[in-house]
């Protein structure tokens, strides 16, 4: 990629400030045209806990005339620690710098993979705040006047994080202390189950994943509780074995074009008994601002019905993670009335059509 200017953006973070050895909590890189005006269009990308400074269409949509602020938020590699409302703030700080300082008359809010449920939530609150501190927090004033976004974009978007992770979970765990345990009526894994797996199992599979997420959900309320004045306001914990969606192993169901039993982190068998995985620690705040079915506000659903601006959805029909359904839940619980659904052929990360994926939404900015 040639004629493209990448500047390092370092902001304070309204609840946080700056740090004490001089970083700035908020942190980003600015993508944008050599020798040109600056862009009156300009993205923004953020994510729950990924670093996004880099994102990969960041050098195609500045070659096509945009500027692209690749943004992360104070808990960028810090997901055990996340907190909505906190993060709400800092992605207000890189819209308002795109506007302020950057010279953005329209900017794009790009909502990728969890991205898509984050910044939702965002243009969500920044017309119509309802976001709410969790359990014993203090409420954090930056998020009541946030710049809100002109044009609305998930690509291959999942549909929230308290969703997206009961649906990988795997509900056979019997002991929440002990990353071996097993029952075997509800083993993904074990052949007497499937693949492929039949009606019957699936239904009791999935009832299983949302009572584990309701029991993980009881329990960090209860430690929360007895944490009450003592020593300690919050403590860490594990979540073991959340790469057992179903869909992932067996491709017969909500069958498409992605690769058969494979996940993001390769095998599903091998994957799940690994150290890397969603929700993998959390302290109990976070579970219950992030992962909990019953408390989260990070499912995309109630934000979206609050999004009106045009919005266009892009699903990558190979992806082993976001799946037709999920894509199509996004576009469905979208409140705009100028909405667009766009298949690409291609796995999540979009490694064979970034060009094409550029140029799909190229064409779609400049027809608004």
């Amino acid at each position: 990629m040639t004629g493209i200017v990448r500047e390092f953006v370092g902001l304070p973070s309204p609840p946080a400030g700056r740090a004490g050895a001089g970083g700035h909590p908020c942190q980003g890189v600015y993508h944008r045209p050599a020798g040109a005006p600056p862009p009156r269009t300009a993205f923004i990308a953020a994510h729950y806990d990924i670093d996004f400074s880099e994102h990969y269409l960041a050098p195609y949509l500045a070659e096509r005339g945009y500027g692209f602020l690749g943004w992360n938020t104070r808990f960028r590699g810090s997901g055990a620690y996340f907190l909505l409302d906190h993060a709400l703030a800092d992605i207000g700080v890189g819209v308002r710098w795109l506007r302020e300082e950057a010279g953005a008359e329209r900017v794009v809010l790009l909502g990728n993979s969890g991205g898509g449920s984050l910044m939702a939530a965002y243009q969500s609150q920044a017309v119509e705040p309802t976001v709410a501190p969790v359990a014993g927090a203090r409420p954090v004033e930056a998020i009541e006047d946030l710049p809100a976004g002109d044009l609305f974009v998930a690509l291959a978007a999942h549909s929230g994080r308290p969703e997206v992770l009961t649906a990988w979970m795997d509900p056979s765990v019997a002991d929440e202390a002990d990353p071996l345990s097993v029952d075997p009526a509800l083993d993904p894994f074990d052949p007497a189950n499937g693949p492929p797996y039949g009606a019957g199992f699936q239904e009791r599979y999935r009832a299983a994943q949302r009572a584990r997420n309701e029991r993980i959900t009881e329990w960090a309320l209860a430690e929360l509780d007895r944490l009450r004045g003592t020593r300690a306001r919050d403590r860490l914990f594990a979540v073991h074995r959340t790469w057992a969606d179903l869909r992932m192993i067996d491709p017969s169901i909500e069958p498409s074009a992605r690769r058969p039993n494979r996940c993001y982190q390769g095998e599903p068998a091998k994957a799940n008994y690994g150290v890397f995985g969603l929700a993998s620690q959390c302290t109990l705040r976070t579970w219950l601002s992030m992962w909990s079915l019953r408390t989260s506000q990070c499912a995309a659903a109630p934000h979206l019905a609050r999004v009106t601006v045009p919005s266009l959805v892009v699903h990558a029909t190979a992806d082993e993670g976001v799946f037709d359904s999920d894509a199509r839940a996004v576009y469905g619980a979208l409140a705009a009335r100028d909405k667009r659904l766009e298949l690409i052929e291609d796995e999540h990360y979009l490694r064979n059509s970034r060009p094409e994926a550029a140029d799909l939404i190229d064409g779609w900015v400049r027809a608004h």
